[in-house]
Formats: C-alpha cells, sequence, structure tokens
C-alpha cells in the first residue's frame, strides 16, 4: 500500500501539470491545509533533479503568497476563520498570553515555522492576529521558506539518486519518520 502510494505520488511529480499542483498545496499549506509542500516537492525533485531550483523557487512564492492569506485571516477574520482553525491544533485558551509573548519574538517565531517542521500556518494566522508588522512577517516568510525549500532542492539536487534508493529501500520507516516528525509538530502546536 505504501509503495503504491509512493508510486503515484512520484507519478503526480512527473505530470505535466506538477508545478500547478506544488504551487497549489503549497499555498494553501501556509494558511489552512495541514500537509507540507515537501510531499510533491521531493518526489518532483528526484524526478528531475535538473528542475530543483525551479522547483524550490515555485515553492517559496506561493508559501510566502498563501502566507500572506494566513495574515490576512489573522489580521481580518480571526474570529471567523482563525480561532476555529488554531482552536482545531488545540491553541484557543493561551491565544492573548501568547500574542505578547510571540510579538516580543516576531522575526523568531516566523524563522522557526519557517524552516522546522512545526504548522507554518499557526505562525502566519497569529502574525496577523498580533499586528506582527507587515514588512517584517514578509521579509522572515521569504528568508524562512527559502532557506527550507532550497537547502530541500540542493540535498535532492547533489545526492538525488542515493537519497531515492534510500528512501525506495526504506519506505516504510520514512514513513514512519515523517508521521513521527508531523505529530511532533502539532505536539508542539498543542502544547507551546
Amino acid at each position: 500500500m505504501l509503495k503504491k502510494l509512493y508510486d503515484i505520488t512520484l507519478s503526480w511529480a512527473e505530470h505535466r501539470h506538477a508545478l500547478w499542483l506544488l504551487a497549489f498545496v503549497s499555498f494553501i499549506e501556509s494558511s489552512v491545509f495541514p500537509i507540507p509542500p515537501d510531499i510533491l516537492m521531493i518526489p518532483m525533485i528526484l524526478a528531475r533533479p535538473s528542475r530543483a531550483w525551479l522547483i524550490a523557487s515555485v515553492a517559496l512564492v506561493a508559501s510566502v503568497l498563501g502566507g500572506l492569506l494566513g495574515y490576512a485571516i489573522g489580521a481580518l477574520a480571526y474570529e471567523q476563520i482563525g480561532a476555529p482553525i488554531l482552536e482545531s491544533l488545540g491553541k484557543a485558551d493561551s491565544m492573548a498570553e501568547f500574542s505578547t509573548r510571540f510579538n516580543d519574538l516576531g522575526f523568531w517565531a516566523v524563522l522557526s515555522a519557517g524552516v522546522t517542521p512545526f504548522p507554518y500556518k499557526v505562525i502566519t494566522i497569529m502574525s496577523g492576529w498580533t499586528g506582527m508588522a507587515l514588512s517584517t512577517f514578509i521579509i522572515t516568510s521569504i528568508f524562512a521558506r527559502g532557506l527550507r525549500f532550497f537547502i530541500v532542492a540542493a540535498l535532492l539536487w547533489k545526492f538525488g539518486e542515493p537519497i531515492r534508493d534510500f528512501i525506495e529501500k526504506r519506505l516504510p520507516l520514512m514513513f514512519v519518520l515523517f508521521v513521527v516528525t508531523l505529530l511532533a509538530g502539532f505536539y508542539v502546536v498543542k502544547f507551546l
């Protein structure tokens, strides 16, 4: 089953509209969608290493634009949209206290969420809700998401085939590691 899902994802990565799909996933992941764009980006780069920089650029631009949507949700529609999203992640009770700490951290909060598996959408919504300076948010988002996506692209471009072989031979282990990382990100959000 896992191998079949992996093969399907690789086939999406080789589809002629894969960049559009990546842009869509990167955009919505930054504001509402729980699955990171890496799920599509990694097989796309493995399928076509020569396009690694283009793929990372598409993910970056779409992610920052999606982050602006998350910022707008926090700034303009927190009660209607932002609060339910954050409530679903178990963060509703600590919002007031967190907003003060969040703006004190500002740059570092956006940077750490943009680079790590921490759900970026939480930071985008919180940035708008707490009134973080838009310029700080945009610059930090570009830096953080660019760092994340271009490091992944560089590693896959440089070591693509050995990494692909490693993933294919150890697919169940890779899946477990991914799920553990994803759950750890949600745990950090819930208890932050």
